[in-house]
């Protein structure tokens, strides 16, 4: 028992021990704490108390009483009939009597007021009048003003005069506040007073001031002043928050003005132009936080393995873009000690060093790392004198030989005999370079070369561009017997060594100079290939550009031997022998493909087409009922119907037109020829109705709109020709064409701003169309004019309807280089638009020379044009049938005026 006796029991408490404290049991009120309770009829503890008031009974009791007679002398609890007390009688029951008397005194009240209400609602209304007529309202005091507002006349209205400006001369003329603008070195200064600098590098200057770590556009090209609060008081760091808000209310002010307030459109794209800003501030785009964060992790990765050379170029990198440049310089340094044999650690340290240093840097690179050819260019670029350049790589190329890319480099300092006697080393130390063997062979005299080029076969024998340059080599020493067997050879080494021949890639290999070399190359793809229409037509094509009128049609004779059913070389060899005057040879040609290819369209529209051409009308005439006949098609038609037109046949026209369009309803140019023929007639309403039936039958035939709409202009219905092309655009949406003429509608009738209105929404719908942004170029004013070019050139990068308006506008701007160089670039990469050899044709005659002239005329009748507004106006005239391309030429630049 004793065992089990707690040690503390029968021991005096601790000072200060409350019992239960420790688990909480405190706060509560026993009976012990209050004292015993007690009867009513106890005596008090007042020995001497007065009668009434010696037991706690008789002290309860008159507690409650005075409870009783306490009044509530409140003022919110005040009646004026019954005081503070409240009801008098509230005390007492309230009984069915006391319901009975309150219902009839509720009654006579009742009736009291409504023998005053007439009497007191007369007086209020009393009031209310003399009121208002006392303070009437401005409506009323102006509604007599207003009703003789009727009377005014139009005169009188507009000679009120304008409300001015009430304001005094300070008011309305505030002056503002002058600012200074602070120098960018004032930061720099504060930003860098815990770190010690002993260089500055030449890309902190680059904007006039040196850039600052931060984003917020302190080294911006706009000019302004320095914000209140940007620096935070007793440091040197900037307060980010205020900078940003800078920035983001500079870019809502500059967005706000450029805003398009007819079109809604913003002229520039809010994407575009805050890349811009940041394109012109070298400095980082992220958070403050988010750069500490990738401090911490990088410090981190050094620290878990400092020899990865990644750690140490990323950490540099970052404190770079942060504006920390000797930071970074300072830890790329300690990377390359850490990691002697990486590459990249060392570039870094060279790209981040400036001159002398980075020369330091590489030269303990090259001590560390002997055999790195990428760390030796750098050497060399870092070099500015051509000696020390060469000295940099014949040094580099005694550790690596074998470096193709050391020895090009090398090369290309040399002048020619020296670069010779280096090439001659350099294929003997890599003898599987074709650029090296290839380099050498140019260098060489013509024996020496094929010696080079034999030694350049043997070591590699797989190369297709060795055997090419043999064979341009006899070609170009006048050894054009030898071309052909070379490139034989050519093709049975290959084979025998495994490479596989492809026809496109020879073709390539083919330059403009080496002719026989092409020719061999041909004739051999001819062989291997004899059937194939695509190789003919390429072969024919070279030989029409390149060889003599006899060759192609030596060519061609062979190519329709082969491919009897190709109409395109039979419709080459035709064109060939009709354009040098060979009109009988032409025929027969024309008869042979005839027989290999009956009822063919093409063949049959040719010989008409060479009949007509040569005066032989009636001929052609039999041509084309013939065709009719055996093959009717909707073009044979329509020659048939142009024909006639042409000769002045206008009732035979007709005749074919409606008996054509009994077969071909749905060919829209039988319905434009119709309506055209009655529209020359000056039938305007057979011309209205003709359009009219061609657009049910054809109503995506864009054409067709533009002749009906442009009718209705002509006559003056120009309400009309606008509903006309409402409903054109409705049928067909997304239609550049139709948009274009709704906005020339608009402007030819004078009504500018609607034109500009119409623009805009055009280019909403068709965003990419070329047509549609070089007709809004000239739309806008010429200072504004350069810059819708720019937009239009992102949209539209190719079009050859904005390069051609880019060249107007140099043109305008007499810019006569650039505008030359426009054009260049608009024929070449459309040539079938004839609009640009036009517009190019009348620049020449204005800026240009004589040989220029020609050289553009030249041009254009080897690209033969068929298509471009102005082209197409001239050349479909019936006038103008019979013209050659370099006659509609100068019609067409005739037709121009440049008053754009």
């Amino acid at each position: 028992m004793n065992k089990k006796k707690k040690p503390f029991l029968g021991m005096p408490a601790p000072l200060g021990y409350v019992p239960g404290l420790g688990r909480g049991a405190t706060g509560f009120t026993t009976r012990s704490d209050i004292g015993p309770a007690r009867d009513a009829n106890d005596p008090v503890d007042d020995r001497h108390a007065p009668p009434g008031k010696r037991t706690v009974g008789d002290q309860m009791k008159k507690s409650q009483a005075a409870d009783d007679d306490d009044e509530d002398l409140n003022d919110t609890n005040y009646d004026e009939f019954n005081g503070y007390a409240g009801s008098l009688f509230s005390s007492g029951p309230y009984e069915k009597d006391d319901e009975e008397a309150d219902a009839i005194y509720a009654a006579l009240d009742k009736r009291m007021d409504e023998r005053r209400k007439e009497r007191r609602e007369q007086r209020e209304k009393e009031e209310i009048e003399k009121y208002r007529m006392e303070r009437p309202k401005i409506q009323q005091q102006f509604s007599d003003l207003k009703r003789k507002l009727a009377e005014v006349t139009e005169e009188e209205w507009l000679s009120i005069p304008e409300v001015g400006d009430a304001r005094n001369k300070r008011q309305r003329n505030p002056r503002y506040e002058k600012l200074t603008p602070v120098p960018d070195s004032f930061f720099a200064k504060h930003l860098q007073t815990g770190e010690n600098h002993t260089s500055v590098d030449p890309r902190q200057t680059q904007f006039g001031g040196l850039n600052t770590p931060y984003p917020g556009g302190l080294n911006t090209p706009y000019p302004g002043g320095m914000t209140p609060g940007l620096m935070t008081p007793g440091t040197g760091e900037l307060d980010m928050r205020k900078i940003g808000q800078a920035r983001n209310t500079l870019m809502d002010m500059r967005l706000s003005q450029v805003s398009d307030s007819v079109s809604g459109q913003t002229v520039v794209d809010p994407k575009g132009y805050l890349t811009d800003l940041n394109s012109m501030i070298p400095t980082h785009g992220g958070d403050i936080n988010d750069i500490k964060k990738a401090r911490l992790l990088l410090k981190s990765v050094r620290e878990t393995n400092p020899h990865h050379p990644p750690a140490w170029i990323a950490s540099a990198r970052l404190e770079e873009v942060t504006g920390k440049l000797q930071v970074a310089r300072n830890l790329i340094m300690k990377g390359t000690e850490m990691c002697p044999k990486s590459e990249d650690v060392w570039l870094e340290a060279a790209r981040l060093q400036p001159g002398d240093t980075a020369k330091a840097v590489v030269a303990q690179a090259v001590r560390h790392l002997p055999q790195s050819v990428r760390i030796y260019i750098r050497a060399a670029e870092l070099e500015t004198d051509i000696r020390a350049k060469k000295r940099v790589l014949r040094k580099a190329l005694e550790h690596v030989p074998n470096s193709v890319r050391l020895w090009k480099a090398a090369v290309e300092l040399e002048e020619p005999e020296d670069a010779r006697i280096m090439l001659s080393r350099a294929v003997e130390c890599c003898p599987t370079s074709v650029e090296l063997w290839l380099a050498l062979a140019r260098l060489e005299t013509y024996e020496n070369a094929r010696k080079v080029l034999n030694k350049a076969r043997e070591n590699i024998p797989t190369d297709r561009h060795i055997w090419v340059t043999a064979a341009k080599l006899e070609e170009a020493n006048g050894n054009t017997q030898m071309v052909e067997k070379i490139i034989d050879r050519a093709i049975t080494s290959l084979r025998a060594n495994g490479v596989e021949i492809n026809r496109e890639q020879w073709i390539q290999c083919v330059a403009h100079n080496a002719l026989e070399c092409a020719r061999a190359i041909y004739a051999y793809a001819l062989q291997v290939f004899p059937s194939k229409k695509s190789v003919w037509l390429r072969a024919a094509y070279f030989e029409k550009n390149h060889g003599t009128r006899e060759s192609l049609e030596a060519l061609l004779q062979r190519a329709v031997a082969h491919c009897p059913k190709a109409e395109v070389l039979w419709l080459m060899g035709a064109k060939s022998k009709w354009l040098a005057g060979d009109v009988p040879a032409a025929r027969s040609i024309l008869a042979l493909a005839f027989q290999a290819n009956p009822n063919s369209e093409e063949i049959w529209l040719a010989a008409v087409k060479l009949e007509s051409e040569n005066n032989e009308y009636e001929r052609a005439r039999r041509l084309l009922a013939k065709a009719r006949s055996s093959a009717p098609t909707a073009r044979v038609f329509m020659k048939s119907v142009k024909l006639e037109w042409v000769l002045g046949n206008i009732e035979a026209a007709q005749e074919l037109c409606e008996e054509a369009l009994k077969h071909y309803e749905d060919f829209p140019k039988l319905w434009m020829m119709k309506g055209q023929i009655e529209e020359q007639e000056e039938q305007t309403d057979k011309a209205r109705e003709a359009y009219s039936q061609g657009l049910k039958k054809c109503p995506h035939s864009t054409p067709l709109w533009l002749l009906l709409s442009r009718l209705e202009e002509k006559i003056g219905q120009l309400t009309r020709a606008r509903a006309i092309l409402e409903k054109s655009r409705l049928k067909n949406p997304k239609n550049p064409g139709l948009w274009l003429e709704s906005v020339r509608l608009e402007y030819r009738a004078g009504l500018k701003n609607i034109a500009n209105t119409l623009m805009a929404k055009a280019l909403q719908e068709c965003p990419s169309s070329g047509v549609l942004w070089s007709e809004a170029i000239f739309l806008e004013a010429r200072p504004q004019r350069k810059t819708k070019s720019v937009d239009a050139l992102k949209k539209c990068e190719h079009d050859p309807h904005v390069l051609l308006a880019v060249a107007k506008l140099f043109w305008s701007e007499r810019k006569i280089t650039k505008a030359r160089e426009w054009f260049h670039r608009t024929v070449k990469i459309d040539s079938d638009l004839g609009d640009a050899w036009a517009l190019f044709y009348k620049f020449e005659l204005q800026h240009g020379t004589e040989e220029q002239r020609e050289e553009v005329r030249r041009r254009c009748e080897n690209a033969e044009p068929r298509h471009g507004e102005l082209w197409c106006a001239v050349s479909k005239d019936i006038t103008n049938w019979q013209r050659k391309i370099g006659e509609i030429l100068m019609l067409v630049a005739a037709r121009i005026k440049n008053t754009f």
